[in-house]
């Protein structure tokens, strides 16, 4: 998600509390799109990323350094020509725009004192640093944008620089109830999209922010709303924007399943289920927010090939298994042929030569049934026919049932293998799931390639009580928990039926306090493929009532004895130990 004019308040106040008046010490570029400035002030140092990634623009202040090119590129000598040394006496946010400017004085080569401005504009595939001079005059940017390429705006060196108005939109601090209610009752959008395309600064998830916070449904179209509905809307834009004004921020993060999926200056009161974390610092959001969000856009891209594979296999597995299952109700009839020869080598001797068909009583039951027959065949042969087709289906239904068996083995255990990928965090998370997926036949190992040395570890949580709790992460480190981990008398969770990791409690030889079984099957409920349910059914068993059958697939076990219980897949409280 990009930042949004809330965002971009909330940072210049930070910046305004932490860099205003700080002296630029060093001026690098260490990406083509990216300048990190390091800053001196009375209290220290600081540095500050300013980003114009078309695909991810920010800014944000940070204690980590960035290696610099050998050769540094045009637009950053041109920087440091200009505001070396110079000291930042302004931090300007134009209304609520995705723009912020740092008005920069320095000295000249006369000596004398001049004003520079650095803007940087975080506005996605338009994202831009551009350096102008006192009079609005672009002296460069670390993008060109020459007329050919937009009819909005040029950014050259030698123009005017301006912000660029592609849309009619309000300013929310200045908008009147006057003025928003008939625009946006005007509006033939949903009423999410209706917010910001009026409102300057405010991105899709503040839309939905504020019509949350008004009781409004954001699917439902802005010109089908009754104007009260509105006039509330605008009294809860009128609060938004006094906490912005006030200074009055909350930056936080919002987690789902321990990958971040938001970030707000303010209060995101729509995710009330999820996971909140504040901080006092919007830098320290931003930072947190990229990089794990980085991380796990990263993670998906190296395993994509092998969820290809993993799906790819269990496609064909499912439509193999719905045949064998469709080719079995067939072989139900087998029961009707015998039946039939069985009748006909009984009642055969009254059966007229030449008869389509037969009719006698059925002694099993006593009703009457009517035999089809093939009228070039004898009654006896009919029946050997019959019985011949009785056996033939039987066979098929034993090689049925064998293969429907392993077939459906096959998808258990491909779709743990994909439950598997779903909760990989790092690189070697995977490593353990290629080698499963090589000695179970699913990839193919280059005959010169060496088992790769396996770092990863399985999850390790603390309940509330003291106990030590272990979750697989993969099917291997499942078998490993529960058969060299575990001993007799420790507790076993799995949720029941469906993909998961192995939970593992250390019971220590106690007895173990209900919030820990609580604990224990909310993880496995987590680590399932029905986190995403409000509940999950989870087993618990002794470890010593789990067995493995032989040649059973990585991960599968048996269990005949044990105990459920319903768990929320909600793991937030729980601490984990490394």
């Amino acid at each position: 998600m990009a930042l949004d004019g809330f965002t971009i308040s909330a940072l210049r106040a930070e910046l305004n509390n932490t860099i205003l008046q700080a002296r630029i010490y060093k001026i690098s570029q260490p990406e083509a799109d990216e300048i990190l400035l390091t800053l001196k002030t009375e209290q220290g140092q600081n540095r500050l990323l300013l980003c114009a990634d078309a695909t991810l623009p920010f800014l944000y202040l940070t204690e980590q350094n960035k290696p610099s090119p050998m050769s540094a590129p045009n637009f950053c000598m041109l920087l440091r020509k200009h505001l070396q040394n110079g000291r930042i006496v302004a931090i300007r946010q134009p209304s609520l725009e995705r723009i912020l400017m740092f008005d920069i004085e320095h000295l000249d080569e006369m000596g004398d004192l001049k004003k520079k401005t650095l803007i940087v504009e975080i506005m996605g595939k338009h994202s831009n640093i551009i350096f102008t001079d006192e009079d609005g005059t672009i002296i460069d940017s670390i993008k060109h944008i020459s007329a050919a390429v937009s009819s909005v705006r040029e950014v050259l060196p030698g123009r005017p620089y301006f912000i660029p108005q592609t849309t009619d939109k309000f300013d929310p601090f200045t908008v009147t109830k006057e003025e928003f209610i008939p625009a946006f009752l005007s509006q033939p959008l949903p009423a999410g999209k209706a917010v910001y395309t009026l409102l300057t600064g405010f991105s899709p998830l503040m839309s939905e922010e504020l019509l949350y916070r008004s009781s409004l449904d954001s699917d439902r179209s802005a010109n089908t709303l009754e104007e009260d509905h509105v006039l509330h809307l605008y009294g809860r834009l009128r609060e938004m924007m006094e906490d912005v004004t006030a200074g009055d921020f909350d930056a936080n993060i919002i987690y789902r399943d321990e990958e971040p999926v938001a970030f707000a200056a303010l209060p995101l009161t729509m995710y009330a289920g999820e996971t909140c974390v504040h901080s006092p610092s919007v830098s320290s959001v931003l930072q947190e927010f990229y990089q794990k969000k980085n991380a796990f856009t990263r993670i998906r891209q190296k395993s994509a090939d092998l969820r290809r594979i993993v799906q790819t296999a269990l496609e064909r597995n499912v439509r193999k298994y719905d045949l064998q299952l469709k080719q079995l109700k067939d072989t139900a009839k087998k029961d009707k042929y015998k039946l039939y020869g069985e009748l006909l080598n009984t009642y055969g001797y009254s059966c007229e030569p030449g008869a389509k068909t037969f009719t006698c009583e059925n002694y099993y039951n006593g009703e009457q049934v009517t035999i089809p027959l093939d009228d070039t065949l004898s009654a006896l042969e009919n029946a050997q026919k019959f019985f011949d087709r009785y056996q033939k289906l039987k066979r098929t239904e034993e090689a049925l049932l064998t293969q429907s068996a392993q077939t459906k083995g096959e998808i258990d255990h491909l779709s743990s293998v994909m439950a598997s990928l779903d909760i990989a965090q790092k690189e070697e998370d995977l490593l353990q799931i290629t080698d499963e997926l090589a000695d179970t036949g699913y990839i193919r190992r280059k005959s010169t390639a060496k088992r790769a040395k396996i770092t990863s570890k399985p999850f390790h949580y603390i309940s509330s009580d003291g106990f030590d709790m272990y979750v697989g992460k993969n099917n291997y480190q499942n078998d490993e928990l529960t058969f060299r981990l575990a001993t007799g008398n420790d507790w076993w969770f799995h949720a029941k039926g469906i993909p998961g990791s192995h939970v593992i409690v250390k019971s220590e030889n106690k007895e173990l306090p209900d919030r820990t079984f609580e604990e224990a099957a909310a993880l496995a409920a987590y680590y399932s493929t029905g986190r995403e349910s409000g509940k999950v059914e989870v087993d618990y068993v002794r470890k010593k009532e789990v067995k493995k059958p032989g040649g059973a697939a990585p991960g599968f076990v048996v269990y005949y004895t044990n105990f459920s219980m319903v768990a929320v897949p909600k793991i937030g409280h729980l601490q984990q130990a490394d």
